[in-house]
């Protein structure tokens, strides 16, 4: 019986003892002076055959000591332990060499060579290269041998150069390695993995995404990945401390659970248990409250905020994405748009070191659809489009002036040298008319100028064009010989639509885009409204709660807006505007989009109220940060750069959401499936 209470003892010694009997108490000091070293040599001994010492807090030992230490096995204790680190894989140096480390990590590279074991090791910090003494420390260099890729471990050991024959530039630790003197397996892998983790970032078989999503936890190990989201909090960070430090912004955050709006996507709805048959919204974004923020005398406010859209998904498109918002009262738009530069100039050379131009590029709505087919051009390449509908005005090609007659336009996009990189076949029944079939054009007209000058096309089009016409068409589009001519015809909004995919198609398949351009600008001077076909009215090309330019006043409908989108590399990064803060012009801005007084009372009365109780003049903008952060690492999707994000049918992989829940859940909910 002493014996048993002996031994459990020592587990007691970091309680308290004052509950103790004064018997038990005497044998508990009895123990600690007398016994305990005897039993610590005993379990100790057992240690050896059955598990592993704890490494942490290892107090500094000499080199003999260290041989003499209890080595570890392979099988990891059934126990959990928190192990006292006190260096990190990727910051060791040549300056750290002689210094005795103790590193955790997770093996990345296992390999034998001349009868040592190396491995590499890896922490969030990067990899170093670990290596065994065989013949001065034969436990540790045994049980480096039964290590396994993606164990967990704890190495201790001493830092050293490497020979000069094993140094490795291309490696920050490449100098240096560290020699294993105990091995502490932490946790083992006890699954087969799906996939390498150290060689995925290079290996010729690119791994399917559905793996990677579905293996997130894993996938999030590969230095790429993990590059993403460092470099994604470094973002977040710079915004924050400008924002904050430079201009004095607040952040505070606006409600997830609001209720449903009009205009935009379809809604994420929330039920609500506690008032049966009603829905909480998830927000689409903050945007009326951070617009009552201002009416509430915040001068500068800005928020990180999570937001929701249940709209059909894209590389570029998630359900639930973040974006930098940010609302500034008592700012005029030349104001704004400086600031903003500032901000994303600021983004650009501390992150990638780019230096962006100062003032951006501008060009007015009008102008990005004539010239490029797309208010968010990339203009990293030229290919410009030409409007020729006034030299198809009286053309003998009925095609045409069909399409002239029933209000449509022609437009073409020349192609310098593209007579010979696309044959006649490919133009025909190729990949480029099918990329015209694709944005809903119903064919590919084209000409192309031979080498003596002549035009080569359908005839009846070739035909219609009488030396004149010929001459100030081929003057238009800036065309020589060997050069072709693609058109499109038909409303303004397909033609633009149509040209602007060829265009994108045609420059990256020739290579025209130049990969080391950084190309950012504004667009601004947007239509207030456009026409929406299906319901037959007209909607807010942003939201309906842009204010209108002054000069419009008198006519709404057809009014430009105070709105401004911020494009890179033909990406829209952010969009914004001056807002309506008052209340007469907001509701009538709110009826040319079909909203009655009634109805806009019932579903922004609140907001409503709030310009009529002395709204400043104020506006703002949103940064959809996911696809920046996607832009500045260099990624094609964002689901790259988001820890866990939805698949492309809105699904997470990883958990296997969205799933069927308990029916009384549901009967919680006062919600009975049909």
């Amino acid at each position: 019986m002493s014996v048993i209470l002996l031994r459990v003892l020592p587990d007691i010694a970091t309680r308290s003892i004052h509950h103790l009997s004064t018997h038990t108490r005497s044998l508990f000091h009895l123990n600690r002076i007398i016994l305990q070293p005897v039993l610590r040599k005993s379990f100790c001994a057992v240690s050896a055959s059955t598990t592993e010492p704890v490494v942490s807090n290892l107090p500094t030992t000499s080199k003999e000591q260290r041989q003499q230490s209890v080595p570890g096995s392979v099988h990891e204790t059934p126990t959990l332990e928190w192990v006292n680190r006190n260096g990190l894989c990727g910051e060791l140096s040549e300056k750290d060499v002689g210094r005795e480390v103790r590193l955790c990590g997770w093996v990345a590279l296992h390999r034998g060579h001349g009868g040592l074991t190396f491995i590499n090791l890896r922490d969030h910090s990067g990899i170093v290269q670990v290596t065994t003494l065989p013949n001065e420390f034969p436990e540790a260099h045994s049980m480096v041998n039964d290590l396994r890729l993606e164990y967990v471990v704890s190495i201790q050991g001493v830092v050293r150069l490497r020979p000069s024959d094993s140094v490795n530039k291309n490696m920050k630790t490449g100098m240096i390695e560290v020699t294993a003197e105990q091995v502490h397996v932490l946790n083992s892998v006890k699954a087969k993995l799906p996939f390498l983790v150290t060689s995925a970032d290079d290996a010729k078989d690119s791994i399917k995404e559905e793996i990677r999503l579905r293996y997130r936890c894993l996938d999030l190990r590969r230095p790429q990945m993990s590059s993403n989201i460092m470099l994604r909090h470094q973002v977040v960070k710079l915004m924050r401390r400008y924002l904050e430090d430079v201009h004095g912004f607040v952040e505070i955050e606006t409600p997830i659970l609001s209720r449903s709006t009009p205009e935009g996507a379809r809604d994420y709805l929330v039920p609500s248990r506690v008032q049966p048959g009603t829905f909480y919204a998830l927000p689409q974004s903050p945007q009326l409250f951070k617009q009552m923020l201002m009416v509430s005398g915040f001068d500068k406010y800005y928020q990180i905020a999570r937001c929701f859209r249940d709209e059909d998904l894209r590389a570029d498109r998630q359900p639930e994405f973040t974006q930098l918002d940010m609302e500034l009262a008592f700012t005029p738009l030349e104001d704004m748009l400086t600031l903003n530069e500032d901000l994303i100039r600021k983004v650009f050379l501390d992150i990638k070191g780019v230096e962006l131009p100062n003032p951006f590029p501008r060009l007015t709505y009008a102008e990005a659809m004539n010239r490029y087919g797309s208010d968010r051009p990339d203009t990293r390449f030229d290919l410009e489009l030409k409007d020729v509908s006034d030299i198809f005005s009286n053309s003998s090609f009925k095609v045409f002036t069909d399409a002239l007659n029933n209000g449509g336009i022609i437009k073409v996009l020349c192609i310098p040298s593209g007579a010979k990189a696309f044959s006649n076949t490919a133009l025909k029944k190729g990949d480029i008319v099918s990329e015209a079939i694709k944005s809903g054009a119903k064919g590919l007209p084209f000409l192309k100028i031979q080498e003596d000058g002549q035009l080569e096309g359908v005839p009846a089009l070739t035909s219609s064009l009488d030396p004149t016409k010929k001459e100030l068409f081929l003057k238009r589009c800036e065309a020589g010989s060997g050069d072709l001519i693609l058109f499109a015809v038909g409303p303004a909004s397909s033609v633009n639509k149509t040209l602007d995919r060829l265009r994108l198609y045609v420059a990256n398949m020739l290579g025209l885009v130049d990969q080391s351009k950084h190309s950012i600008l504004w667009v601004t001077d947007f239509p207030m409204f456009e026409w929406n076909d299906s319901e037959q009215r007209l909607e807010a090309l942003h939201h309906p709660f842009t204010a209108p330019n002054p000069e419009d006043m008198n006519d709404l409908a057809s009014a430009r807006a105070l709105a401004y989108d911020m494009v890179y590399n033909g990406v829209e990064i952010g969009g914004g505007s001056l807002r309506i803060y008052r209340r007469d012009v907001q509701q009538k801005v709110l009826e040319i989009v079909g909203i009655s007084l009634e109805q806009a009372e019932a579903k922004f009365g609140y907001l409503l109220e709030a310009l009529d109780m002395g709204a400043p003049p104020h506006g703002g903008i949103a940064y959809g940060l996911d696809r920046l952060v996607m832009l500045l690492s260099g990624s094609s999707s964002i689901r790259d750069v988001i820890a866990f994000p939805k698949t492309t049918t809105a699904q997470c992989a990883l958990t296997r959401s969205p799933s069927e829940v308990d029916p009384q859940q549901l009967r919680d909910l006062s919600y009975r499936l049909q």
